[in-house]
């Protein structure tokens, strides 16, 4: 049988045919080479940037936002389960401080640190406000008192002067961290507790934030060289503004009150923040370590990123008691 003309349909020319593929392939080369070269000078960039900073950018990135999504979850979601990230948290601060000073050679208990943070954020939580106070100096006694029984029966030849300051750093450990952790609970139970506590760890995030992109774009001029030589008054300005900003911002639009009320909780959270973070570092730098663990690619330790938070977590809920009141109802 003869085929019949136009039964099939006509068929591209094998040379359009060839030259279509050849461009679809020098085109996808192209893409995957331009791709290869943006990925490399990002990792170029973003070592330079640790190199100059210390911090991998990527890593810390992506650990603040999960860090910050389980944050947001806990308070706006489910209020209790911020206790218990509260209580995570203070754990593995403890824990890391705890380290570090047994590295230092100073002689600290763990059993006792650790049942402090349960007792004191348990009553920060849920007993009365006096309970609360109660259950600090009772967990500093329990870890006092279970040190000087430790020493007397090591029989190891320290001296009274090193027990001595074996017992005050112990003591320091459950007011820096499980105490201060507990205060940020005892705001929670307060009416709109919890949208206090996102404001002021906002306004914490974005200091830093502005801290280090101000530093790294404009830092000349270092502001604590002998305590932490990469923080400079230029990334200090960022921060100042970027808090300014955020707490005026937060005051209209989440916390209630009047804008200007916004600004003085911005620059108090600021300070305590700029203190906390320059406090911590002072720890450190008397222990000889640059972060407290590498718990949190691209940040440190757990402890590292709650220096700044702990105090101002004391100042929020003074905050709180001073300008809630010009909510506007």
């Amino acid at each position: 049988m003869t085929d019949v003309p136009g039964s099939e349909p006509p068929s591209e020319p094998r040379g359009e045919q060839g030259t279509f593929h050849e461009r679809v392939h020098a085109a996808r080369g192209e893409f995957e080479h331009q791709v290869a070269h943006a990925r490399e000078q990002f990792e170029e960039k973003n070592e330079r940037i640790k190199q100059r900073t210390g911090r991998d950018l990527i890593a810390a990135i992506l650990v603040g936002v999960a860090a910050g999504a389980a944050v947001v979850v806990s308070l706006l979601v489910v209020k209790w389960l911020f206790a218990v990230v509260a209580l995570l948290v203070s754990v593995l601060g403890v824990h890391e401080l705890w380290r570090a000073l047994r590295d230092g050679g100073r002689r600290i208990d763990l059993a006792p640190q650790l049942a402090a943070v349960v007792l004191i954020l348990a009553a920060g939580y849920f007993a009365d406000l006096w309970l609360h106070w109660v259950a600090l100096f009772a967990a500093m006694a329990l870890i006092v008192v279970w040190r000087l029984l430790a020493q007397m029966t090591a029989q190891d030849g320290r001296t009274p002067q090193d027990v001595l300051a074996d017992v005050l750093v112990g003591a320091f450990v459950p007011l820096y961290v499980p105490f201060l952790a507990s205060l940020a609970l005892v705001l929670l139970r307060e009416d709109r507790g919890e949208w206090w506590i996102l404001a002021f760890l906002i306004v914490a995030v974005v200091a830093d934030t502005a801290a280090y992109a101000s530093g790294l774009a404009f830092g000349r001029h270092p502001m604590a060289p002998r305590i932490s030589p990469k923080k400079t008054w230029e990334g200090f300005a960022g921060a100042a503004l970027g808090a300014l900003l955020a707490g005026a911002l937060l005051a209209q639009f989440m916390l209630g009150i009047p804008w200007w009320a916004g600004l003085v909780f911005g620059a108090v959270i600021l300070c305590t923040a700029t203190a906390g973070d320059l406090g911590e570092s002072m720890i450190k730098r008397d222990l000889g370590i640059k972060d407290m663990s590498s718990a949190l690619p691209g940040h440190g330790g757990v402890l590292d990123r709650l220096d700044s938070i702990l105090p101002s977590a004391v100042a929020t809920l003074a905050l709180h008691f001073l300008l809630s009141p010009l909510a506007v109802s």
